[in-house]
């Protein structure tokens, strides 16, 4: 800030001496005349430095709050993707809630496929059971000898044999809709889970475009700030040796922060055998405190590239220095990764 502040400072001197120098300009005669013999009146053009320093402090306020304005909406633009990416992240937890769910009354409907199953089973083992009492019945019916007791003892087990068998088709009724239930249930939560992967699209969808549009803010800062500075060129001309410096630790720092970036990405690399000797050039946007924006491939090989963005969106929130000139830099960035 003080630099900022110092290389301020320097432009509004140079500006003022080179008012002063126009005017005094102005205001002399270079003509190659011969001077006459008869006295004349000097004039001279005087500039007033405090209006000429009043109109300088004017047009940087009005560059100030220009540039403040700007930041500001910027600023509620990134809280805006925030939002919408925690949105996002709890449509998935939803959606997870939802297929845990659904695996949940998969299970149940296989359950009662079984029981159904197992009640078909014992039907038949009692229809077979009262056939052969049917037969015990026929071979006592042809055996006139045989006591009336031991007839009725038969018939006895007979209609017991057919309760047991009433009450098994109740039974096998009963699975059955419980069957049935269980496979609304399966439907209804199938079509919950649809309605849940819209939501999620279109929250997706808005964090685009929340992030679309603070991409076309922050080109149109840069092109008011551009124009901006080719206005004053000239002027911080003699103040560019004392900017190197400067520029030369914002690369540092950035470069610094690059090899921190790449050490957590491999970090939470997923490596395959396939992936060593081959490269992937990701390409990351973050937000003003390091919360990652977009991440797309720029090159090398898809296999690895995959990963690697999966491992970039696994990071997700990635530590910024405090300079807010290296922040800037750092915002876009682009980085090599390759297993090691």
């Amino acid at each position: 800030m003080r630099n900022n502040n110092y290389s301020a400072a320097v432009i509004i001197s140079l500006i003022l001496h080179a008012l002063l120098l126009v005017a005094l300009l102005w205001g002399t005669d270079f003509s190659m005349d011969k001077p006459k013999q008869s006295g004349n009146t000097i004039q001279a053009v005087v500039v007033d430095p405090a209006l000429v320093n009043q109109q300088a402090q004017r047009i940087r306020q009005e560059r100030e709050n220009a540039k403040k304005a700007e930041q500001d909406r910027l600023r509620r633009l990134e809280q805006q993707a925030a939002q919408l990416e925690k949105q996002r992240q709890a449509e998935e937890k939803r959606l997870r809630e939802l297929k845990a769910n659904k695996l949940k009354a998969e299970k149940e409907a296989r359950e009662a496929e079984k029981e159904r199953q197992r009640v078909a089973a014992e039907r038949k083992k009692a229809a077979e059971e009262k056939r052969k009492a049917d037969e015990a019945a026929k071979v006592a019916k042809a055996q006139a000898a045989k006591a009336e007791a031991e007839r009725k003892a038969k018939q006895e087990a007979a209609r017991k044999a057919e309760q047991e068998r009433q009450r098994k088709l109740a039974e096998q009724r009963k699975a059955e809709e419980a069957a049935r239930k269980a496979e609304e249930a399966r439907k209804a939560k199938e079509a919950e889970r649809k309605r849940a992967e819209a939501a999620a699209k279109k929250a997706e969808q808005a964090r685009k475009e929340a992030e679309r549009k603070a991409a076309e803010a922050r080109e149109l800062q840069r092109q008011q700030e551009a124009a901006l500075n080719d206005m004053f060129a000239g002027l911080e001309a003699e103040t560019e040796q004392r900017g190197g410096a400067r520029g030369q630790f914002i690369a540092d720092e950035a470069k610094r922060y690059g090899s921190i970036y790449k050490q957590m990405i491999q970090q939470n690399l997923l490596v395959d055998q396939s992936f060593f000797g081959k490269e992937c050039v990701i390409r990351m946007r973050l937000s003003a405190n390091g919360l990652l924006l977009d991440a797309s491939e720029d090159g090398g090989d898809a296999t690895l590239c995959r990963a690697a963005k999966a491992a970039v969106v696994k990071v997700s929130q990635f530590p910024m220095p405090e300079d807010p000139a290296v922040v800037e830099k750092l915002r876009s960035i682009r980085l090599t990764v390759s297993p090691e």
